[in-house]
């Protein structure tokens, strides 16, 4: 009998029963919140932070008499700690105590440094592990598209910020270790290093004997403070990625366009604004006219970097001419770069802006800068961006006008000095009215976040674009 040969391989039939393809409602689905979230959050902590801080600096053991400060003046101070400004209602070094000073001190670092990177940098510390939602946070608030590398990145900006303050102290320690105490130069130092790196531009140096702020006018001809605190500026306006980039590569031709765009831009700014300012105030009595011909390069220089959101001031803002007044708040409007503690519509942007036009001047079709080409998506971004700050500007400075007896000048100025986190005045902010002081904290606290809102809020709701409307032309000019 013959056997029965086994099936071959294929040969075999499976018959596997139908079963019913399950079946779930999509009203039990819910929708990942990532893209409102992060925005939301970063306002929220700033906002909480800045409300302890008033809470902390209204206490009496924060003030110099022991009395509480009012809440609006604590309000406005830890407004303009918080978003590194440096505007200021009272004077930080005659009205508040060692600890209000402190608390004013760890509100800059926390301004500056970001709360959500310090918390990315805390749970690092603590051991824990940093997941999805964290880094997207984080990602959000410093202006980063990617989340490979972002916890070596955040302990860098760190290691940095504790480097370049530790610098800038060590450098200021040895020019006030001959005019005070070592404790008091040792706290004076570490005050203003924060200060200055953080682009607040509070001091602790009191006021003169008409009650004006003296920031460090008493150093206008001291190369070791000055070079220092603009130093300080540099560093914390240009942002950590560019430092890291310049660090990494070393050569300028192969950098990343962002990097070239900020150290370009800021190159051309320094320059420019050193020597209109020089020209400027070059024969003003009340400025840089009694001055040497070093000295005056040295504080129109200084000057130059200060309008970058720091606040410092050498020689008297008030009694500089309307022109350099406007200048200068030009240089105040764009601010420093994208991630830095700096404010303003930023470098990045007015170098885009700037590469688009000169672009268009020369006949491209297509505007770009170092061999690269802009997407017109960011391009639209930086020009909401600016036209909504402008904007912003302009119904602040309006509103101003009819709330408080100044100079119109002198209102812009303020204005303007606000929304870019400066903290330059011509002399008016003490003398502001209640809702003068409000309308600033508004602005001030816009200004440190608004720029970086509006533009994440334009990624987010950048879509796909399925069909397109049939083009015309449209006069200009």
């Amino acid at each position: 009998m013959q056997q029965r040969q086994p099936p071959k391989l294929g040969e075999r039939v499976f018959r596997v029963p139908i079963v019913e393809p399950w079946r779930i409602p999509l009203s039990i689905v819910r929708a990942p919140r990532f893209r409102s979230l992060p925005i939301t959050l970063v306002v929220y902590a700033f906002a909480i932070i800045i409300g302890v801080g008033a809470v902390l600096l209204m206490l009496p053991i924060s003030s110099e008499s022991g009395q509480s400060t009012p809440f609006i003046d604590a309000l406005f101070t830890a407004t303009s700690a918080v978003c590194v400004t440096g505007l200021a209602v009272v004077d930080t070094g005659t009205h508040y105590s060692l600890f209000g000073e402190g608390v004013i001190m760890a509100l800059m670092q926390i301004g500056g440094f970001g709360i959500m990177t310090g918390g990315t940098f805390l749970l690092v510390t603590l051991g824990r592990r940093v997941g999805l939602r964290e880094k997207l946070i984080v990602g959000e608030s410093m202006g980063l598209d990617r989340l490979g590398g972002l916890v070596p990145l955040v302990m860098g900006i760190m290691v940095f910020t504790i480097v370049a303050e530790g610098l800038g102290m060590v450098m200021f320690y040895i020019r006030f270790s001959s005019e005070y105490s070592p404790t008091a130069a040792a706290w004076t130092s570490a005050f203003h290093a924060v200060s200055a790196f953080n682009n607040a531009g509070l001091d602790i140096f009191g006021v003169d004997a008409a009650g004006n702020s003296l920031s460090l006018a008493g150093y206008q001809n001291d190369p070791l403070v000055v070079l220092t605190t603009a130093g300080l500026i540099v560093l914390g306006g240009i942002s950590f990625i560019v430092v890291l980039d310049v660090f990494r590569i070393r050569r300028f031709s192969r950098l990343a366009v962002d990097s070239k765009l900020v150290l370009f831009t800021t190159g051309v700014l320094l320059a420019v604004g050193m020597i209109v300012i020089l020209a400027m105030e070059y024969n003003n009595p009340a400025t840089l006219g009694p001055m040497t011909w070093p000295q005056k390069v040295l504080d129109a220089f200084f000057h130059s970097v200060t309008p970058r959101t720091a606040g410092f001031f050498v020689v008297s803002i008030p009694s500089m001419a309307v022109y350099t007044l406007f200048f200068i708040i030009m240089l105040m409007y764009i601010g420093g770069a994208s991630g830095s503690t700096a404010g303003g519509i930023k470098v990045n942007t007015f170098g885009m802006l700037a590469a688009t036009v000169w672009s268009t001047i020369r006949g491209k079709e297509y505007p770009g800068a170092f061999g690269r080409e802009f997407k017109a998506q960011q391009i639209h971004r930086a020009l909401t961006i600016v036209m909504l700050s402008i904007g912003l500007v302009g119904v602040v400075a309006l509103v101003l006008v009819i709330t408080e007896d100044a100079p119109f000048i002198d209102v812009l100025f303020e204005t303007v000095s606000a929304f870019g986190t400066v903290g330059l005045s011509t002399g008016i902010t003490d003398g502001l009215t209640v809702a003068g002081k409000a309308i600033i904290v508004m602005t001030m606290f816009v200004g440190r976040l608004g720029p970086l809102t509006l533009a994440f809020s334009l990624v987010q709701r950048q879509q796909r674009t399925v069909y397109r409307y049939p083009q015309e032309d449209v006069r200009i000019g």
